[in-house]
């Protein structure tokens, strides 16, 4: 429930700052006739996300054993690549996040009035179906299917609440420590769910060598344990891993974790001096101009 809320909180986070940057902006310019369309875009990106979320869900009922395994080992990589690459992206395009954004706004203005519709399911859309595929993977490989829906859920409850009192001036956290450090964590978990991914793909005997175990943690961490339970639970842990998913876990965490510290390592040194001071927008978001777009809607209110 813990790996699942997490990644709810973040994506939903993401979702939630792209939704007040374009709200701030239309406010700003003076565009509030396109507030409409804006929500209807995010309305469609929000019910595709369901959609796929659902068609991942009991979709894959009719389905053989066999194709079923391999449908879940497929989609489980695909969640993997999706998740590492939003992690990266969200740390090289962090910073010009608002500007790339306010510029989409201008382009789609100029054009039909349904780019402003477009602009906002795209937006949102890819955040939501990101989410819905990543944490119907992770729920696949656990215990409890409702208890880590439930957990999605409210870390997506729990973002919207936090945006929301951000677009206010409610609330101040660090978002670029809140990232970088989620963004490690969902190394790990992502991790965990190639490892279930590769076991789904052995059980069709896709990939050879399922039932071989590389070593048994079964005496140390008893899969009935609450702490066994609570390792599944987020990483995706078991005791008793083929070859594959142990070399998979060591080579994805190694390449992926070495990367990414290689990436805050040279942001952080071209970052300028006195950056890291504690002003407002330092402490509000990672993205110079996200505050500022964030406060104007509160300005263009009052």
């Amino acid at each position: 429930m813990l790996a699942n809320y997490l990644i709810g909180l973040r994506e939903g986070l993401e979702a939630g700052l792209i939704v007040g940057i374009l709200i701030a902006y239309l406010g700003k310019i003076g565009r509030r006739d396109l507030f409409g369309r804006l929500w209807i875009g995010i309305g469609i990106a929000i019910a595709v996300s369901l959609g796929v979320g659902a068609l991942l869900t009991w979709g894959p009922y009719a389905m053989t054993f066999q194709a079923q395994e391999v449908l879940g080992g497929v989609l489980s990589l695909v969640a993997v690549a999706l998740v590492t690459w939003m992690i990266f992206w969200m740390g090289t395009h962090g910073a010009g996040l608002s500007k790339e954004l306010r510029g989409q706004v201008d382009a789609a203005i100029d054009r039909s009035w349904f780019a402003i519709v477009l602009l906002g399911a795209l937006s949102v859309g890819r955040e939501g179906i990101e989410t819905a595929l990543f944490v119907w993977a992770n729920v696949s490989g656990g215990s409890d299917p409702v208890l880590g829906t439930a957990g999605a859920l409210l870390g997506i409850l729990t973002a919207v609440v936090i945006s929301w009192g951000i677009s206010r001036g409610l609330v101040r956290i660090n978002l670029s420590v809140f990232f970088t450090w989620t963004g490690l964590f969902l190394i790990l978990v992502a991790a965990g769910v190639l490892v279930y991914g590769i076991g789904d793909l052995q059980e069709a005997s896709v990939i050879p060598g399922w039932g071989t175990h590389a070593f048994s943690l079964v005496e140390l961490v008893p899969p009935g344990s609450w702490y066994g339970t609570l390792l599944g639970g987020i990483f995706n842990f078991t005791p008793e891993p083929t070859w594959a998913q142990v070399i998979g876990w060591i080579v994805y965490v190694a390449i992926t974790s070495s990367l990414y510290l290689g990436m805050l390592h040279r942001r952080r040194r071209r970052a300028p001096a006195g950056r890291e001071a504690s002003t407002p927008e330092r402490l509000e978001t990672p993205a110079p101009g996200l505050g500022t777009a964030l406060r104007a809607r509160s300005a263009g209110a009052s």
